[in-house]
């Protein structure tokens, strides 16, 4: 087994649900060892934000019980506007040379007090139309919430080794189950209970990143101020199941106009890509997160960005042994695994 030692558990903490993998590398490639996703209660995480901590851990620590995952060193990401993301343009240098002078170059580029953010970057290579020039992947996180979830991490009696950012999970899990063509813009939507990342990629770089606050919770929270019901009826009946509470006409009013909301959003954030590369043009959107199997979202997403509209497949080239695993059910939550599987990619050794 190839380098399985230094395997990671990917751990995916969202506001909604947490969903824990373990991807094993052997003959047939990459192998399903273990999965397992549980609900959260509401008001546990808030915009990334961990309100009881104690509670999330004993559910953290319930989730790697229940399931049977050993391992205890994970991959965690964060997202949403505690992290910035930026492509900037540097003088060339070496990386540890970079290393010394990242802080000067990113103060102009992080709304945040420079102090408190951890930072990160990745050279890309050199800059189009400066030979004197390199492109550099500049990732800012605030302190604060990388704390709050090594903490939390460890609480639950876990051994945090890589914080990934959202976005950069989706795009590994992508570039391992699809073929990226180069030089084509593919954007990658990913839909969860509260936050929506958008990551645009030209081949299997990423040119263009942003997040906004509106998710699947719009939908519960209409369905929940239209009838009297609990936030777990609501998700319910978001899917489908049916209840005497609320008209078919009434439940597709609620997704129909939130989903147009969506569409608006993304509609924008696309439009400011293009400003800035007003010759690209985005052929293929990928959703993953809850938001990905609503039907009408893919429809008008199509009709609203011409661009083909399908949604993603996290275990697409991962061998499934159906003697494990109800494959059925991968198949109905997959986009809601993206990120999570995009985690268990990851190794120790990873820059």
């Amino acid at each position: 087994m190839l380098g399985n030692k230094n395997r990671l558990v990917g751990l995916d903490i969202g506001s909604k649900s947490v969903k824990a993998a373990e991807i094993v590398e052997g003959k047939r490639g990459y192998t399903l060892s273990r999965f397992g996703m549980v609900d959260i209660g509401p008001g546990l995480i808030e915009e990334g934000a961990v309100k009881d901590p104690e509670t999330v851990a004993e559910i953290l620590r319930s989730l790697f019980k229940s399931y049977g995952i050993k391992n205890h060193k994970v991959a965690i990401s964060i997202g949403g506007y505690s992290v910035i993301v930026k492509k900037i343009s540097v003088q060339n240098a070496t990386e540890e040379q970079l290393q010394d002078t990242i802080h000067f170059e990113a103060e102009q580029y992080i709304p945040f007090d420079i102090n408190d953010v951890n930072l990160d970057f990745q050279i890309l290579g050199e800059n189009e139309n400066n030979p004197n020039q390199m492109n550099v992947l500049l990732v800012a996180a605030k302190k604060e919430m990388v704390n709050d979830y090594v903490s939390l991490a460890e609480l639950a009696g876990l051994e945090p080794r890589i914080i990934d950012v959202d976005a950069f999970a989706l795009q590994n899990i992508f570039e391992l189950n699809y073929e990226p063509t180069p030089n084509e813009n593919t954007a990658l939507i990913d839909i969860g209970a509260s936050k929506t990342s958008l990551n645009i990629l030209k081949g299997n770089h990423s040119v263009f990143m942003r997040d906004v606050s509106l998710g699947c919770g719009q939908i519960n929270q209409k369905i929940c101020g239209l009838i009297d019901c609990s936030p777990d009826e609501s998700e319910a009946i978001k899917f489908g199941e049916g209840s005497d509470k609320i008209t078919a006409d009434d439940l597709s009013d609620i997704i129909s106009s939130v989903v147009t909301d969506w569409c608006t959003e993304i509609r924008r954030a696309m439009d400011f890509f293009y400003s800035t590369y007003p010759d690209d043009q985005i052929k293929k959107i990928i959703l993953s997160g809850g938001g990905g199997n609503i039907q009408e979202l893919r429809q008008l997403l199509a009709v609203e960005t011409s661009a083909e509209v399908v949604t993603i497949n996290p275990f697409n080239h991962i061998y499934l042994d159906s003697d494990k695993f109800d494959t059925e059910y991968l198949d109905k939550i997959a986009p809601q695994a993206s990120i999570c599987m995009g985690l268990a990619t990851r190794k120790m050794d990873d820059k």
